[in-house]
């Protein structure tokens, strides 16, 4: 077994999802994520893309991802929109919640920790 791996959607099958009905806050958000890596002990790494739209957000996962694509805002709750385009990245920690909002069609790359 190689001990890297080539970080190329092409070599998996997109996944098509939404943002559960209970957490929408506006718009007709659709994902589409292209997993890369699962690995074992809860770490995932792959491409996320999103249409615009707005719902909550809450993490018990830690989180980076770097902006590929588009604009989005992300706020937390209490505190100020911080406002994510191409080349930006961020962390975000396990309690974070807020909202996520989708203001033109976002592509980001991520690794999640479990």
């Amino acid at each position: 077994m190689s001990h890297y791996l080539n970080f190329d959607p092409a070599t998996v099958e997109p996944e098509e999802g939404a943002p559960a009905a209970d957490r929408l806050l506006s718009g007709d958000p659709r994902f589409t994520t292209w997993n890369i890596e699962e690995a074992p002990g809860g770490i995932y790494a792959g491409i996320w893309q999103s249409t615009p739209g707005k719902w909550r957000i809450s993490y018990d996962e830690w989180e980076y991802f770097h902006m590929l694509e588009g604009y989005s805002v992300v706020t937390e709750d209490g505190g100020e929109p911080m406002h994510l385009r191409a080349g930006d990245r961020m962390i975000l920690r396990p309690g974070f919640k807020g909202t996520w909002e989708v203001v033109e069609t976002t592509r980001k790359d991520y690794v999640i920790r479990l």
